[in-house]
């Protein structure tokens, strides 16, 4: 079939099947980024019709249903069982337990656009939902893009807060599964072989500006954040390009040949295939990094990072700080003690998000609502 069976096996115990008592199995596989449930028979496979698009893959099989977490466009991840004869569910446990009006959750919709080197790109976009508010006439929404980490891995359609929080107070959405993610075929994730850095941003401007000639957001109003590679993509789209006003890296790889002689052993080598092999080609990872190309910086820049972060240590952002400030470019800067490699602690998840919120006001020039905590802004 073309569709992505397989998942990339971040941690132990990954896998996308089951088998029944009738030696049959039950299986996930993703198409176009969704995931869809099916049951393998006699070579013959029957997909059930079912509202979750994110299916994990964990599977387990117990008192006729397999179990798995699974999460839809409008609900939260949750412990899933289906009745692999008729597709049924049944939801033991739910991840969150927040009720929302439908009006004011945004609904990921797939897009697939034109990219560099006549290729094509996916993302999901999300756009402006609030009942209460309705943007002035004539205006179109700003945009954020998002990068995801990994940079191998993906982002999918299922519900999460952290996107209603942006599309909730105006700003459109898109989450863009830049070539190199996985759930769109190997030939697609083997696209960012030697490239990283180089793909994965283009495809982050590309998103932006197919939206916008789409007439979707406003070209004048585009920031771009990710954490961890996708804090490397924002890095590398706010200092070797100029299309977007701001962005927001959280714990981003400033320095990839550092990340080569520093990070944990399990992706020591991982940069091997993405840049090339280190240190023969020290020269590649040094062009690539923004670290070493701080005369190029111009646009103002949100950094955050976590001050226990053993994958990307802070001296990272440090260096990217020192520059700003030699530049004299407007930049805020949180370190959050006790915090690693992706925030924990419930208090920075929102000290962070409201941060970003106000950064991304003074930029383009609006006050958001709600009282938000100031921040400070240097070179302002």
């Amino acid at each position: 079939m073309d569709a992505e069976f397989g998942a990339p096996q971040w941690q132990f115990g990954y896998r996308r099947y089951a088998f029944l008592d009738s030696g049959a199995m039950v299986v996930a596989y993703e198409k176009d980024g969704i995931s869809r449930l099916g049951v393998l028979d006699g070579g013959e496979l029957r997909t059930h019709t079912t509202e979750r698009v994110v299916i994990h893959p964990t599977f387990a099989v117990a008192g006729g249903r397999v179990w798995t977490v699974a999460a839809a466009r409008t609900q939260p991840a949750a412990v899933v069982g289906f009745d692999p004869d008729t597709g049924d569910e049944m939801t033991l446990r739910s991840s969150l337990a927040v009720d929302l009006d439908q009006g004011y959750i945004s609904r990921a919709q797939p897009i697939t656009f034109p990219t560099t080197n006549g290729a094509f790109a996916h993302a999901f976009y999300y756009p402006p939902a609030n009942t209460d508010f309705k943007a002035p006439d004539g205006q179109l929404p700003p945009l954020v893009v998002w990068s995801h980490g990994g940079p191998t891995g993906s982002t999918s359609p299922g519900f999460r807060l952290a996107r209603q929080f942006w599309t909730s107070r105006g700003f459109a959405l898109v989450d863009v599964n830049y070539r190199g993610s996985t759930g769109y075929g190997r030939a697609y994730r083997n696209a960012l072989r030697g490239q990283w850095g180089i793909i994965d941003t283009d495809d982050c401007i590309a998103a932006a500006r197919y939206l916008a000639e789409a007439g979707l957001v406003d070209g004048d109003r585009l920031a771009i954040r990710g954490g961890s590679a996708g804090g490397y993509t924002t890095l590398c789209a706010l200092t070797f390009h100029d299309e977007f006003a701001t962005g927001a890296s959280y714990f981003g790889v400033a320095d990839i040949a550092a990340l080569a002689e520093e990070t944990h052993k399990f992706e020591s080598r991982y940069m091997d295939s993405m840049v090339g092999p280190y240190p023969e080609a020290a020269d590649l990872y040094r062009e690539r990094s923004p670290a070493y190309h701080a005369d190029q910086l111009s646009r103002p820049m949100l950094i955050l990072q976590g001050l226990d972060d053993e994958v990307v240590p802070p001296d990272q952002a440090e260096r990217m700080v020192e520059a700003l400030d030699r530049r004299g470019v407007p930049y805020a800067y949180l370190a959050f003690e006790g915090e690693g490699h992706g925030f924990r602690r419930a208090e920075n998840i929102e000290r962070s998000a409201e941060a970003e919120l106000f950064f991304y006001g003074w930029v383009f020039g609006f006050v958001p609502a709600g009282n938000l905590p100031p921040i400070e802004i240097r070179n302002a």
